[in-house]
């Protein structure tokens, strides 16, 4: 099914059974262009959000050169959800581009978000404050079982949360793989409770901080590349510490921050704690569920911004 807006993309999913596979297109299309002053937006009433709630087996994806001014939110028990290939950006009012926020009974669940652009701006807008720019990847209460690979996402204050406070911080298990993170402000991600797997990751260009591990999460951060970066991997601004565990990044030692361009500053907050020594402050205490290879750092850095995003034809990193 081939839609052109957000109406009609909420029809379609409105009008689906809840099971049995969905598969909608999203042809339509924004040009960003008409939206000279980016602090113009957040002033905007919220805009449009396709809800995809309590249904299942849904794959929304954009086609070639299609581009949208709207969010998209993963509600209640859906679950078995794929979202790849949109372009969403510049959207007006205080909201997500793709909000996962559920049930305290573990749902939504299941759900890939793959080869999508994500993006708003770091202009500093007067008077907005937190206001400015939701989050572009925001996952609250029960979600779990997520995985987000390969998206472009770039000129961003607070780029994804999971957990929407200190309570909320479940036992939900989240995958970051191959994204290109670029020109982007904090929460990549800001992890409450948890566990996620952070591997192969292209974080350049990070003004104030990157992996927030808060709250007993643990994180295993593995062969990601980290790039004029302040604070790539700390726990701050909340009552407990998380963990990580560092294993084959760009960067192996302290002597590295300066080649890579990394910086720390000290948080406000108490307890906090940087990566500064760059060691690990837990082992990874899960298995992990599935099977992997992960590419070294120097490909990610040197291949993935060609792959990553809208409008690659969903290609992967090769490294051979």
């Amino acid at each position: 099914m081939v839609v052109t807006t957000a109406a009609q993309m909420q029809a379609a999913v409105d009008a689906y059974s809840g099971s049995g596979g969905l598969v909608i297109t999203y042809a339509g299309s924004f040009d960003f262009g008409t939206i000279p002053d980016p602090c113009t937006q957040w002033k905007k009433p919220a805009g449009d959000i396709v809800e995809l709630k309590g249904k299942r087996d849904i794959t929304i994806q954009g086609a070639t050169g299609s581009a949208a001014n709207f969010g998209l939110a993963i509600k209640a028990d859906a679950s078995n959800i794929i979202i790849r290939n949109m372009t969403i950006g510049l959207l007006p009012g205080s909201i997500d581009a793709i909000g996962i926020e559920g049930l305290g009974s573990k749902f939504p669940a299941y759900i890939w978000v793959d080869h999508n652009t994500l993006f708003s701006s770091l202009a500093e807008c007067a008077g907005a404050g937190d206001l400015e720019f939701d989050g572009l990847v925001d996952n609250k209460a029960g979600a779990h079982h997520i995985t987000y690979s390969y998206n472009a996402i770039h000129d961003h204050h607070k780029v994804g949360l999971i957990g929407s406070s200190d309570s909320d911080s479940s036992d939900r298990y989240i995958t970051f793989h191959h994204n290109y993170y670029r020109n982007v402000g904090s929460r990549l991600p800001l992890q409450r409770g948890g566990y996620t797997h952070l591997y192969n990751n292209l974080y350049s260009g990070v003004t104030a901080s990157g992996i927030n591990v808060r709250m007993g999460g643990y994180s295993l951060i593995e062969a990601n590349y980290f790039e004029n970066a302040k604070n790539p991997v700390t726990s701050r601004d909340s009552p407990t510490l998380g963990y990580w565990e560092l294993r084959n990044n760009n960067i192996t030692k302290v002597a590295d921050f300066s080649t890579y361009g990394v910086s720390w500053t000290d948080s406000d907050s108490s307890p906090s704690r940087n990566a500064s020594d760059w060691t690990t402050t837990a082992a990874y205490p899960v298995s992990i569920s599935y099977s992997y290879t992960p590419d070294t750092p120097s490909c990610v850095k040197a291949k993935l911004p060609q792959v990553a995003g809208a409008g690659t034809s969903l290609a992967k990193l090769s490294c051979q």
